[in-house]
């Protein structure tokens, strides 16, 4: 947690108590904006040292800083100075509050249910937070062993975290080949022989009905494509005879069929 010291170590942050308190005073009693904004200004980089916390996951770090200061903002409407606590101490839940919210509610691609947004995010977090410790990623085992979690939970929720961000189908893809295109183009598409599919399985049965002469020409001249002098030259009959096959064949067929 960032404590009050951490905060006031920040060379960038000159924080006075008392400047502090006054400013607070004119804002909440006489309701001045310029005292909102110089409350603000001061405390923008507490702001900004909560966005960097998840500074490592796929949003720009700049909606994460417009997020942490909207935080502030509502952190600096809502404190009550009578209290005696820390602006800080207060602050810093709101922030966080937020930054939570935006990744639970907003920065998702998809919808996904809030048990798994939030486990998804936890995990990440942790993720780095291992990951800038020990200059290293953790193995998966140590993530899930770290957070007292099983290990399929740790890996559902990194594959929840993938959600964040849809990918254009025109993005470069790289197939197992070495051979580049963009990402639709390893999509399937409509196979337009689906729908004479059981035709075919109708016609395949019928056809197995006829004499193997016959099956042998239906084959060469509407699989291979053959014209009838070349069917005429493979089977060794004459061209007039590969005719009167092909029709008698087609009539048997439609025969078996509709029956």
């Amino acid at each position: 947690m960032i404590t009050d010291a951490a905060i006031r170590s920040d060379d960038c942050l000159p924080v006075g108590r008392a400047e502090t308190e006054q400013l607070f005073g004119r804002w909440q009693r006489e309701r001045d904006p310029r005292a909102r904004e110089e409350l603000a200004a001061r405390f923008l980089p507490l702001a900004r040292k909560l966005a960097r916390r998840y500074g490592g996951s796929r949003e720009p770090f700049d909606d994460l800083l417009q997020v942490a200061s909207l935080g502030l903002i509502k952190a600096i409407d809502r404190y009550d100075a009578d209290r005696g606590t820390a602006f800080s101490s207060f602050a810093v839940p709101t922030i966080l509050g937020e930054l939570k919210r935006y990744f639970r509610d907003l920065g998702w691609a998809v919808h996904v249910p809030r048990g798994a947004q939030e486990l998804a995010v936890k995990v990440e977090e942790v993720n780095h937070r291992l990951t800038a410790r020990h200059g290293r990623p953790p193995s998966m085992q140590a993530l899930a062993q770290y957070m007292e979690l099983p290990l399929e939970d740790v890996l559902d929720a990194l594959e929840t975290a993938r959600a964040h961000h849809a990918t254009s189908l025109d993005a470069p893809h790289d197939d197992s080949d070495g051979k580049s295109g963009s990402l639709v183009e390893t999509f399937g598409r409509p196979d337009d022989r689906l729908v004479s599919a059981d035709d075919r399985l109708t016609v395949c049965a019928a056809a197995r009905m006829l004499p193997q002469r016959e099956r042998e020409v239906l084959c060469l001249r509407f699989v291979e494509d053959l014209t009838q002098s070349e069917i005429a030259a493979r089977v060794g009959v004459s061209q007039m005879q590969v005719s009167r096959i092909l029709r008698r064949s087609v009539a048997r067929l439609r025969e078996l069929a509709d029956g």
